[in-house]
Formats: C-alpha cells, sequence, structure tokens
C-alpha cells in the first residue's frame, strides 16, 4: 500500500528543463512528426525517472499514459500501413509485458519475495508500443547496464552493496526508452 506522504509528481524543474532540452534535440535532429513523438515521450520519460529514482514507484498516469500515447504514435509514425503498425504496437506491448510479468512471477516464486515491481511490467508494455521489436532487446541493455554501472559507483564510493539493496530499474528504463527510441528515429 503506498502511504498518502508518497508524492508521485515529478520535480517541475527537471521536467521542464529536460522537456525543453529534448524538445530542441527532437526538433533539430528528426522529422516533424518524430520530433513530436520524441518530446512526448522524453517528456514521459523524464517524469517516470524522476518519480521512480525518488520513490521505487511508477505512477499509472506515467506508465499508461506512455503505452497509449505508443499505441496511438504508431500509425502515424509508419504511414505506408498504418492499421498493421498499431496492430504490431499493441502486440509488442502486450508481448514483452507478458515476458516481464512472467520474469515478475518467476523470481517472486524463486526468492518468496517482490525483486520487479508493476510499474516496471506496465513500462515495459510502452516499451512494446515505443520500439521496433528488434531494439527493445537494446533498451533492455542499455537499461540494465546502467543499473549495473550505478551499483559499481555505489560500491567504489564505499556505499554497502547487498542482495536486498533496492534499485528503481524504471529510473535507468526511462531514458533508455527515449534513448533507443530518438537513436532508431534518426536512422529511418
Amino acid at each position: 500500500m503506498i502511504g498518502s506522504d508518497v508524492d508521485l509528481r515529478p520535480s517541475a524543474a527537471i521536467l521542464i528543463g529536460g522537456a525543453c532540452a529534448i524538445g530542441v534535440i527532437s526538433a533539430l535532429s528528426l522529422p516533424w512528426p518524430f520530433a513530436v513523438a520524441s518530446t512526448l515521450l522524453g517528456t514521459l520519460m523524464i517524469a517516470g525517472a524522476d518519480v521512480d529514482a525518488r520513490t521505487y514507484l511508477l505512477p499509472d498516469l506515467i506508465t499508461f499514459g506512455t503505452l497509449f500515447c505508443g499505441i496511438l504514435a504508431a500509425p502515424l509514425l509508419d504511414t505506408t500501413d498504418p492499421w498493421a503498425a498499431a496492430v504490431q504496437a499493441i502486440a509488442r506491448a502486450g508481448g514483452i509485458a507478458g515476458v516481464l510479468a512472467l520474469f515478475r512471477s518467476g523470481y517472486g516464486w524463486i526468492r518468496n519475495t517482490e525483486g520487479l515491481g508493476l510499474g516496471d511490467v506496465k513500462l515495459a508494455a510502452a516499451i512494446g508500443a515505443w520500439l521496433p521489436l528488434e531494439a527493445i532487446p537494446l533498451c533492455f541493455g542499455l537499461a540494465t547496464g546502467g543499473a549495473l554501472l550505478a551499483v559499481m559507483a555505489a560500491r567504489l564510493s564505499g556505499q554497502a552493496v547487498m542482495r536486498t539493496t533496492r534499485i528503481p530499474l524504471g529510473a535507468f528504463l526511462c531514458p533508455a526508452l527515449w534513448i533507443v527510441f530518438f537513436a532508431d528515429s534518426v536512422t529511418r
């Protein structure tokens, strides 16, 4: 149960500054429909990363908002066959969320404790909606690599890192999703 004292709102300064930076980068690098999509996705991912880094929670407004925006953006970004693009985005979203849900359940069954939150599973659905299938492993690899580097840096700075140390995976998945979407959009 989430306590009422947990603030699930992103920092306004981080959100506005990050959104402006992503908007400028996207506008200078991408054709307009991709620039708009990149800015929207980047803003949502800044909000998600900020909240998850502070609270270890990914709000439904961010995860479901990102999922629905990804499904709506798919036909707008693939005008050759918009209906197929929307169906594929929905299928990828369901498939990736299903895989992460199985991973979550398996870990919980083996370790008898939660190791991955439902917010991460919902974010995985959003990743499926936004990215082509071949880019999804890169997104997860980038996120887990970033998390590993953060753990190593914490360990090297003298912080105790144990098997039970909590890591906000969403804080790494969010920027990885935007980075991979942006890079994929530049190469189109």
